[in-house]
């Protein structure tokens, strides 16, 4: 299934996404409606999440670059969910910042409570997968020794287009494109920690409701955003997500 969220004539619904057209989620949809053609909807984000999870230092060509330790257990943060926006949505860089950096990664879209679950258990609470771009002020995330301001501005959080489910996340071709040009470019089986794993840790630490998205970290090749540029973050069998940068007025 490819889940979306969408806008047509000033109206927000949910939709499964078949052959090019959008088709009501029996599990969402308030009322019936037509089949809509893809391109004559705006994609939104596909979720609205009670927390975003983060997760740094999960990529092992990362942490080379970086010259640090591979982490001997998941390393997460908190990004909120005012900071998400969708596909095309513009990324705003903070006057308070003088470095805004791109950041590629698969998320993970929890489909149902989960509380102190096994590794063996996490495929039972995943509803699917998506693209994430973990937007980051890295001047300031380096000022304040912790993560939070740098993470948390308004526009940071960028997901979509789509969910994508039955996939098989452990071994997807991950990019990001910097105005055409490819920036980023790794395998989500460099992750030092799967989806299934991070899902059971997180879970034993704090209670992922339904919809929450879990970051999965990003790989080698993180760089600097500037005003009018054209950010993509491509993920193999899952989707593309666009957006522009404009800098603070």
């Amino acid at each position: 299934m490819r889940y979306v969220k969408f806008e047509s004539n000033d109206i927000i619904r949910y939709g499964i996404i078949k052959d090019g057209a959008i088709y009501p989620d029996e599990n969402k949809a308030r009322s019936p409606y037509e089949p809509i053609e893809l391109k004559d909807a705006k994609i939104l984000c596909p979720v609205s999440p009670t927390k975003i999870v983060a997760v740094g230092l999960n990529y092992t060509d990362h942490a080379k670059e970086l010259n640090m330790p591979i982490p001997k257990e998941p390393l997460i943060f908190l990004k909120p969910p005012s900071s998400a926006i969708g596909p095309e949505d513009a990324i705003i860089c903070p006057v308070e910042s003088k470095r805004v950096d791109y950041e590629a990664e698969l998320a993970v879209v929890i489909k149902k409570r989960a509380r102190n679950i096994s590794t063996d258990e996490a495929d039972d609470y995943i509803l699917g997968y998506t693209c994430l771009n973990d937007i980051t002020a890295r001047d300031l995330q380096k000022k304040d020794t912790q993560w939070t301001r740098a993470k948390s501005f308004d526009t940071f959080c960028p997901i979509g287009p789509f969910i994508e489910s039955d996939i098989d996340a452990s071994s997807l071709k991950i990019e990001l494109l910097l105005n055409g040009r490819v920036r980023q470019s790794s395998n989500t089986s460099n992750m030092v920690f799967g989806c299934k794993k991070l899902i059971a840790y997180i879970s034993h630490i704090m209670t992922l409701e339904k919809y929450d998205v879990i970051a999965t970290g990003t790989p080698a090749g993180v760089g600097e955003l500037k005003h009018g540029d054209r950010v993509e973050v491509r993920i193999e069998k899952v989707g593309s997500l666009v957006n522009n940068v404009v800098k603070d007025i």
